[in-house]
């Protein structure tokens, strides 16, 4: 007896386990397949990679991170989705020697002053593993990809790929860190920790479900005005100018720099005043949008911003930063911007409004309205202006990436962001402060927006925050 039940034990062991997604998982589910939601840590080594002890540290990951060694199954019949974990991780790293990355670089037609690097990222950005080109059948595909390219000077790129539904931006800061770890002889010292939590192989459960009792919950009324609010207000949006709402779209990336004294200067500023970087991220980005349309100063325009909010350390139970999988939440403010405001003021306003939304617990009640929206908007591009898709003018995180550059690892350069050229803002700054320096990424929708037009925007961008 003993004996057969621990053979119904093995081969229980031996199945792969599945769930289905949650709800703001199959928001992003459904988002990805258009070009919105692709996750992309690229980094740039300067020392040979050792491929086998790569995999063997990313096979650790997957198995510390059940999510990473997920396959999405999409189910044609019921339109829904789930993860499909296998008991031992697969992942293997697609190579691509100096001829190949030649060949890509290539087609990836921009100016000389865009560095190889860059432009691997923006081909990885771009590269859908998940896009169904026949949503009637049944399909599957992983959620973690690894790829490593050769470049000039004997450097290398190593891309990690993954579906923003099991990796959020935090997830993807602790990748780094973990990544790092075992490719040093560092070990792992995290592991029983994401061990605990990430247990027997089993996948996380969705956001919703971590939800505080009571947190979420909203009047139907409440609901009904709110949505209605949402709606009306979208319709009075403004945007930059689009350059070509035609053509197929893909995601580029402008990147905006300070140095230390420029950094520190700026965070001082928004210590003394009491509010977060990303308020003055979106200040800048709004009167510089307003600025580029030379409109008279008493003129208002009126534009949203999206803050995206971890939620990991407020939830019930509270989960680790290291607990792979999506787990921020959005809020929706608007703003009305007229010319010659003070940056401050404005970094003032966009963070009050933020902060009153979270203590009002909007983070949390308004979940459900805005994976709605984000649904309708996907299936119904022509509600939005030139049916770009486009839902909001700016999205920022509440609190930015701390990060080190290891360069005694041979470890040059990273930068972590996802894709929108699907439905998303039309920036999306993805700020990292590295080294005490401000790095952010600046993702928008091509040839939406041209590149020379974005580049003008965040050199803008910069000249305003660095003259605060």
């Amino acid at each position: 007896m003993a004996e057969q039940d621990g053979v119904a034990a093995a081969a229980k062991a031996a199945q792969p386990k599945s769930r289905p997604v949650g709800g703001t998982e199959y928001s992003w589910c459904r988002a990805v397949p258009g070009g919105t939601g692709i996750t992309v840590l690229a980094i740039l080594l300067s020392k040979p990679v050792d491929i086998p002890l790569l995999e063997n540290a990313l096979l650790k990951l997957q198995i510390a991170h059940p999510i990473l060694n997920s396959k999405l199954r999409y189910h044609a019949a019921t339109n829904s989705f789930s993860y499909l974990t296998p008991p031992t991780p697969r992942l293997q790293i697609q190579p691509f020697d100096h001829s190949s990355t030649a060949e890509i670089l290539l087609r990836r037609a921009a100016p000389s002053s865009i560095s190889d690097f860059h432009l691997i990222l923006e081909h990885e950005l771009n590269r859908n593993t998940w896009h169904n080109p026949d949503p009637s059948s049944d399909s599957e595909a992983d959620t973690f990809f690894a790829s490593v390219y050769d470049l000039n000077g004997g450097k290398r790129v190593l891309a990690l790929r993954l579906h923003t539904s099991a990796c959020d931006r935090a997830t993807a800061a602790a990748l780094l860190t973990e990544l790092l770890h075992p490719l040093v002889g560092g070990g792992g010292q995290e592991e029983g920790t994401q061990r605990e939590i990430e247990s027997e192989g089993e996948v996380g459960l969705g956001i919703e479900d971590y939800i505080p009792n009571g947190k979420a919950n909203k009047p139907f009324w409440a609901r009904g005005l709110d949505m209605l609010g949402y709606s009306l207000n979208s319709f009075r949006l403004s945007n930059i100018a689009f350059h070509d709402t035609e053509s197929p779209r893909a995601s580029q990336v402008v990147r905006l720099t300070l140095g230390k004294h420029d950094t520190r200067r700026i965070l001082d500023g928004c210590e003394a005043r009491g509010i977060k970087l990303f308020g003055v991220l979106s200040a800048a980005g709004l009167i510089a949008a307003r600025a580029s349309k030379e409109l008279p100063d008493h003129k208002y325009e009126k534009y949203a911003v999206v803050t995206l909010m971890d939620c990991r350390s407020i939830l019930d139970p509270v989960l680790s930063t290291n607990h792979a999988g999506f787990y921020h939440s959005a809020i929706l403010n608007t703003h009305d911007i007229k010319g010659g405001e003070d940056i401050w003021e404005v970094a003032k306003r966009s963070y009050t409004s933020v902060a009153n939304a979270k203590n009002n617990n909007k983070h949390f009640s308004d979940m459900g309205d805005m994976n709605f929206l984000m649904g309708k908007a996907i299936e119904n591009p022509g509600l939005t202006p030139y049916s770009s898709m486009r839902t909001a003018f700016l999205s920022v995180f509440e609190d930015p990436i701390i990060a080190i550059t290891h360069h005694q690892l041979g470890l040059e350069d990273f930068i972590g962001c996802s894709s929108v050229h699907g439905i998303g803002p039309t920036i999306a700054i993805f700020d990292t402060i590295r080294d005490g320096e401000l790095d952010c990424a600046c993702v928008y929708p091509s040839p939406l927006h041209s590149r020379h037009q974005m580049q003008g925007l965040i050199d803008d961008i910069k000249r305003i925050l660095l003259q605060s």
